[in-house]
């Protein structure tokens, strides 16, 4: 009885440190940019909402892709 009782608490100090271990780590050595939402923006031809990330951006605005960049502005504005 002893002997499963220490192989119980060994179990559940290796399940807590592991599950400590995969925590994701908050502090000075994390970018607090990963917390932020991304903006979304309309293409200025199109008009589809595109993460800012993923669309390209010019001098006369911001397009979801460069064949739209290519293309240019419609008129419907950014």
């Amino acid at each position: 009885m002893r002997n499963l009782l220490i192989f119980l608490l060994i179990l559940g100090g290796i399940w807590w440190v592991r599950r400590a271990l995969k925590r994701p780590r908050r502090g000075p050595g994390r970018d607090p940019r990963l917390n932020e939402p991304e903006r979304v923006l309309a293409c200025a031809h199109c008009g589809v909402h595109v993460p800012e990330s993923e669309g390209v951006r010019d001098e006369s605005g911001f397009y979801c892709c460069e064949g739209h960049r290519r293309l240019g502005n419609d008129g419907r504005g950014e």
